[in-house]
């Protein structure tokens, strides 16, 4: 472990550590294939760490490097089981909600209420912005939860995974509790992390645009780029538009007119308390740690694993009692529900794993060397500069909480004691920035668990998400400017909300303006 620590590849803290997760990126927008891309990534790092390029390469250093410090070293975290563990265990409770009949039951119950494609996309927002626990749990549930109903009114799968993943980390980072705010306050060091998370909330300008144009998009019925195609595909009865559809066949085996409304309702809400009371027992709660102070020290993975797992329980009981699902039909989702979750563990594991090919090769350190020499000459527009940054390093590596890690800490020691308005700003732009650039990336495991929750083709989200995320990142970079040199929230925000809303119109007006153009009806992959 000691020769491995000390062990420095020639390539540390060079532009060459952000190549990998970049070729990964690039690759699987061409090719539109992200098993290959992400290992291809994984390998070019491999070879890096091994110098590659230099006289001292070593073919033995990169092979072990890439599967004992990396496949094994990933799988090995703690974390990263837990968050396996929790996604297995919300496969399972999916799967016995469907068997249940509680997810045909409310479809059927919202039918009845729902008669439009906007209302099933509304109700879907607030479904989203309901679940602010965690990001992954938000993306399962309000996936699991909403399809029948999207389906219903042939909304194409690329639009409901936009749904749940602009409602998921967007929603998440403004939450006083959230795992996400637990991310924040446990990486802002020698300050009141939990008061800096609450004051940076009217800043994370990106979270909030998002939200306001996701509403927008949504009640003007505006979609262009690849999102058009696929939702006019949808309204002809094809909801996945690509001859790819891994879920197309994943009928669940629901049992029909025996499952109420409250078989479903019942573990959704025992989930949610369930994972809150895990979290701040991690926190130490229960050993006398106040209520706010045990939720920004909980360990989020472990939290979420022991929360899921007691919600589990509980939910097998309630099923056996009110006799719609019996125990043996219950153990019998273990295996189904793991099953669905396969694709999602595969590509967390390759992305977790790239992440770490990254950080060997010393890459927030070069980032971090970057923000340094920008923060002297260009101070007022630092937040801007910031979020460009995190944008940018979030979508390399596929990760927020690793962007938060890197770049909050430079952020309070450029600004701590001596502006701590022009502190809050840049940390709040480092949250949206990184919000933002994991939103996008193909590699982010939020966009993954997004694309699991809506059972859409992994790629079709990213392509069809990126234009609407580039967007509202625009208008927000603005604002950030704007923020720099007026050291206001309101003033920026409203100004952001009326370019979004120019903006909107102005797209919407151009897809009208188009709509006697022929388009394709089906993309290849």
């Amino acid at each position: 472990m000691n020769e491995l620590t000390e062990y420095i590849p020639a390539l540390y803290a060079t532009f060459w550590s952000l190549v990998p997760p970049l070729v990964a990126i690039i690759l699987a927008l061409i090719t539109k294939e992200v098993y290959s891309s992400l290992f291809i990534g994984i390998v070019i790092g491999g070879l890096f760490y091994g110098g590659l390029f230099t006289a001292h390469f070593s073919f033995e250093t990169s092979v072990t490097h890439i599967f004992n410090d990396g496949l094994v070293g990933v799988l090995s975290d703690p974390a990263n089981i837990g968050i396996l563990i929790f996604l297995v265990i919300l496969g399972i409770m999916v799967c016995m909600m469907n068997r249940a009949g509680g997810s045909s039951a409310f479809g059927e119950w919202a039918s009845k209420r729902i008669k439009t494609r906007t209302g099933a996309q509304l109700v879907s927002i607030l479904l989203g912005a309901l679940i602010f626990i965690d990001d992954y749990f938000n993306c399962l549930t309000v996936g699991s939860v909403m399809r029948p109903v999207t389906d219903s009114h042939q909304i194409s799968r690329a639009k409901l995974a936009y749904i749940i993943d602009a409602t998921a980390a967007p929603i998440c980072i403004i939450a006083p509790i959230s795992s996400w705010a637990a991310a924040v306050t446990g990486f802002v060091e020698s300050e009141d992390g939990f008061s800096v998370f609450m004051k940076s909330i009217p800043y994370n300008y990106y979270a909030l645009l998002t939200i306001f144009a996701l509403l927008m998009f949504v009640i003007l019925k505006v979609d262009f780029g690849p999102m058009k195609l696929h939702e006019d595909n949808a309204a002809k009865g094809d909801l996945y538009t690509t001859p790819d559809r891994p879920y197309a066949n994943a009928n669940p085996d629901v049992i029909k007119g025996n499952g109420k409304v409250i078989d479903l309702v019942f573990p959704i809400v025992s989930l949610i308390i369930c994972c809150v009371i895990g979290m701040i027992y991690t926190g130490g709660f229960f050993s006398g740690t106040p209520f706010i102070e045990a939720f920004s020290d909980c360990d989020a993975p472990v939290g979420l694993m022991l929360g899921s797992f007691f919600a589990m329980v509980i939910t097998v009981f309630f099923y056996a009692v009110r006799k719609v699902l019996p125990f043996k039909e219950s153990f019998a989702c273990i295996p189904e529900g793991f099953k669905a979750m396969v694709p999602a563990i595969l590509i967390l594991t390759f992305a977790w794993t790239l992440k770490s090919m990254t950080d060997s090769l010393g890459a927030k350190e070069y980032v971090a060397g970057l923000v340094n020499g920008a923060s002297g000459s260009l101070l007022n527009f630092l937040p801007a500069i910031i979020f460009l940054v995190a944008i940018f390093l979030a979508f390399a590596t596929g990760t927020s909480w690793g962007t938060f890690g890197i770049l909050i800490p430079i952020v309070v020691n450029t600004f701590s004691g001596t502006d701590n308005t022009m502190m809050i700003i840049s940390i709040s732009a480092c949250m949206a920035g990184a919000v933002c650039g994991d939103h996008c990336s193909p590699i982010s495991d939020t966009t993954i668990m997004a694309s699991a929750g809506a059972q859409c083709n992994h790629m079709n989200h990213v392509s069809t998400q990126l234009p609407y995320v580039v967007v509202v990142a625009a208008v927000s970079f603005i604002t950030y400017i704007i923020a720099g040199f007026i050291h206001n929230p309101v003033v920026p925000l409203i100004i952001g909300i009326v370019l979004m809303t120019l903006t909107i119109i102005l797209i919407k007006y151009i897809a009208v303006s188009y709509t006697h153009l022929t388009l394709p009806t089906k993309l290849e992959v």
